[in-house]
């Protein structure tokens, strides 16, 4: 079994497990623990300003339901996503992801998940373009190929990761995906590896097969240590977790 690598863990949805998912405290305790990565979900708000919030609508998170694509970012803002984690996190903001990238250390990652669709495409790159944050410290992430396929196109230097879902909703024998077709799409697309569900089908031949292309490879989301081990033997070169002390090496 390969030697636990702290460094290739990524802190899902900031260090969500201690703090309140998506936002700074949850990337702030993430680097804290010393997190070389961390994803967070993003999304557009109705005046086109980008938040980081897994849901559609802030009913889970927040003491308020309002739904992203029909707010304002003002209206957003009065939304308190820290409260249900505990009350030393009451008072909370959704955070922008402009208020974001200024934070992320150096040599750090932060790897963007868009929830949404075209329409993200021109304040991202916009932002991505003017933000200071180093190339190398930003990766973006979806299930929309296409989305990611012009948002290649225009951002080359940025890599970018296709996720797959692959078993997650579906048993295995319902759910089979030839490895060639998903590289095929891949190179097509110009883009830099998948971001797969952890499950049955990913597996030795599917990871071999994409480090033949030169494509990376990372797993989500992986709570079990043994599996973890498991995946990283195999070739894997990041796991999305919400194990916080792994962060730290634990």
């Amino acid at each position: 079994m390969p030697q636990w690598d702290a460094s290739r863990f990524i802190a899902h949805r900031g260090a969500s497990r201690p703090a309140p998912e998506n936002t700074l405290a949850a990337l702030n305790k993430a680097w804290s623990l010393g997190a070389r990565a961390a994803e967070v979900d993003v999304r557009l708000t109705r005046d086109r300003q980008i938040v980081l919030l897994h849901d559609r609508c802030t009913r889970r998170t927040g003491d308020k339901n309002l739904r992203v694509d029909r707010s304002d970012l003002q209206e957003l803002k009065t939304v308190d996503v820290g409260r249900w984690k505990g009350a030393v996190w009451r008072g909370e903001p959704i955070p922008t992801l402009q208020e974001v990238l200024p934070t992320v250390p150096s040599g750090r990652k932060l790897l963007l998940e868009i929830k949404c669709g075209m329409e993200l495409l021109d304040p991202l790159r916009d932002l991505l373009n003017e933000s200071n944050l180093p190339d190398n410290q930003v990766e973006l992430i979806s299930f929309d190929r296409e989305l990611l396929r012009e948002l290649k196109r225009q951002l080359p230097q940025i890599r970018m990761f296709w996720l797959l879902a692959l078993d997650y909703y579906r048993p295995e024998w319902l759910a089979r995906h030839s490895r060639e077709a998903i590289i095929r799409k891949v190179l097509e697309s110009g883009l830099d590896g998948v971001d797969a569900w952890a499950g049955r089908l990913l597996n030795a031949s599917l990871v071999a097969a994409c480090k033949n292309q030169g494509l990376g490879v990372y797993a989500w989301t992986v709570n079990d240590k043994r599996q973890a081990l498991q995946l990283l033997e195999m070739g894997v070169d990041a796991v999305t977790t919400d194990c916080d002390d792994w962060l730290a090496g634990l």
